[in-house]
């Protein structure tokens, strides 16, 4: 039966945070890389990060049939027993029927996390009713971060009435909306509110194409007489397994409050570094081995290799990464990695 989460891991959850979807370090022969593995959650500790998400889409679906479910979650969750000073929100993917989600569930909380995030993707055809019935036994093993992945990676449409019946789901602590469309992002903001779970389900933006004005804009939604406002308080994003030091510093901006011209002016930015990043010229083909390509450059990992062979840079998407490099080049962290690589390596 599952935990309720820590009270200063709760507070991490609500307040909201910067928290890395982690990459799968692997050698050139697609083994898992451990020492880069460990180097890549030192990486994100350092940098600031609320948590870390394992597990998950950037991680790579395919570590199961890999075998490499269970030691990669138990790398980051030494790491942020060993390395980390201050408490961590652990998060870990959960996917496939109910039957393999609930035994996910159960390896994850006995390796310390805290939640699940669990992907709809394997239910496929599912009524809204099975959806819930799925979701609602998975919740009964672990606290439950709610999943709209996009449809272009494998995600399935959910409407306003999934939202609705998910959020009051009493285990469900968190969802992480990453539709990449707006519509459906106000459907799951909407839902949340007809539940009455505004102040229990906390929100993270998964849009890796509107990370800031996610961040920095309220919803208002109306129930009944009244106006409820909503906030997405963080982010569970891929994108922030890049450069993380400075989604750090963006999201410490907004909690401030300052919302300045220059700062709405960030998200077209931060939307083109993601096009080149997430390889949206060829339908995101190249997201994992995009990022895996920032991280190469900053030494972080040896290579861009994937568990599945023809995972590999988009043409020409080497050449994007060159443009955001020279066009962005202060949103970067690379001074920030080189003073800390050789120690995280180590």
């Amino acid at each position: 039966m599952y935990r309720p989460l820590p009270p200063e891991v709760a507070a991490i959850l609500r307040r909201g945070a910067v928290i890395p979807a982690h990459p799968l370090a692997l050698d050139a022969r697609r083994d898992l890389d451990e020492r880069r593995q460990r180097a890549l959650a030192r990486y994100y500790i350092d940098a600031g990060s609320g948590g870390l998400a394992v597990g998950v889409h950037a991680t790579q679906f395919a570590i199961r049939e890999a075998g490499l479910y269970e030691p990669v979650l138990r790398i980051a969750a030494e790491e942020a027993r060993t390395w980390a000073k201050r408490p961590l929100l652990l998060i870990a993917g959960l996917s496939g029927k109910t039957a393999q989600a609930c035994v996910e569930a159960q390896k994850a909380a006995a390796l310390g996390y805290h939640a699940g995030m669990l992907s709809l993707a394997f239910m496929k055809g599912a009524s809204i009713d099975e959806l819930i019935e799925h979701c609602t036994m998975v919740a009964a093993e672990i606290p439950l971060v709610g999943f709209y992945l996009q449809t272009a990676v494998g995600g399935i449409p959910l409407p306003l009435a999934f939202w609705r019946r998910f959020a009051a789901i009493e285990n469900v602590v968190a969802i992480k909306i990453a539709p990449f469309n707006r519509y459906a992002t106000i459907d799951v903001v909407r839902g949340v509110v007809a539940a009455r779970a505004e102040e229990r389900v906390a929100l993270y933006t998964g849009n890796d194409d509107h990370i800031v004005l996610d961040l920095a804009v309220p919803f208002d939604v109306r129930r009944g007489a009244d106006t409820v406002r909503v906030r997405i308080r963080g982010g569970l994003l891929g994108h922030w397994s890049v450069w993380t030091r400075s989604a750090v510093s963006l999201l410490e901006r907004i909690h401030a409050g300052a919302i300045d011209a220059d700062l709405l002016a960030l998200d077209a930015r931060v939307t083109d570094c993601n096009s080149a990043f997430f390889d949206v010229a060829h339908n995101f083909a190249g997201c994992i081995p995009g990022c895996h390509e920032v991280l190469r450059r900053q030494g972080l990992l040896a290579g861009t290799w994937c568990l599945d062979p023809q995972e590999t840079l988009s043409r020409g998407q080497a050449e994007e990464i060159d443009r955001v490099y020279r066009e962005h080049a202060d949103l970067a962290d690379d001074a920030f990695v080189r003073a800390n690589l050789e120690r995280w390596l180590s």
